[in-house]
């Protein structure tokens, strides 16, 4: 049983006394035709620059919020993927020459991996000359 029904048995109020005061003292005088008066008056007291400042603060706080709630919609609607990482296994009883040609090999995949990390490098660091040399033709 509820608290509430467990209170009405016993002959008492359906709402704690604290929640009670708080309905009759500060809900009483709430009125949204009264809120929306205030509002007008207090907004017909400000002047056009105090205007343009509330304007501007509410949309940046309303473009935060707009950020922080697409920021955690975005990547929901495509399923997990596993990132599984296979790792060699060599049986203990391998020989030197064996391990020697298995180093031979590994060692000019990363020769090619990185020329091919150089290369691309390269390419950034091109680019990113190009928009300098923008960037300093129009005086930045």
């Amino acid at each position: 049983m509820t608290s509430i029904g467990r209170r009405l048995e016993r002959g008492g109020l359906p709402w704690s006394p604290r929640a009670l005061i708080f309905r009759t003292m500060i809900l009483k005088n709430f009125s949204p035709v009264v809120a929306y008066r205030d509002l007008r008056l207090f907004l017909a007291t400000r002047r056009r620059h105090e205007l343009w400042f509330m304007a501007l603060s509410l949309a940046i706080t309303l473009l935060v919020l707009f950020v922080f709630f697409k920021d955690t919609s975005t990547g929901m609607d495509k399923p997990y993927e596993r990132n599984i990482i296979y790792v060699e296994q060599w049986p203990i009883t391998r020989t030197d020459e064996q391990i020697k040609a298995q180093q031979k090999i590994d060692q000019a995949k990363k020769h090619i991996q990185q020329a091919e990390l150089e290369k691309r490098r390269k390419a950034k660091q091109a680019e990113f000359k190009r928009l300098d040399d923008k960037l300093e033709s129009w005086g930045f």
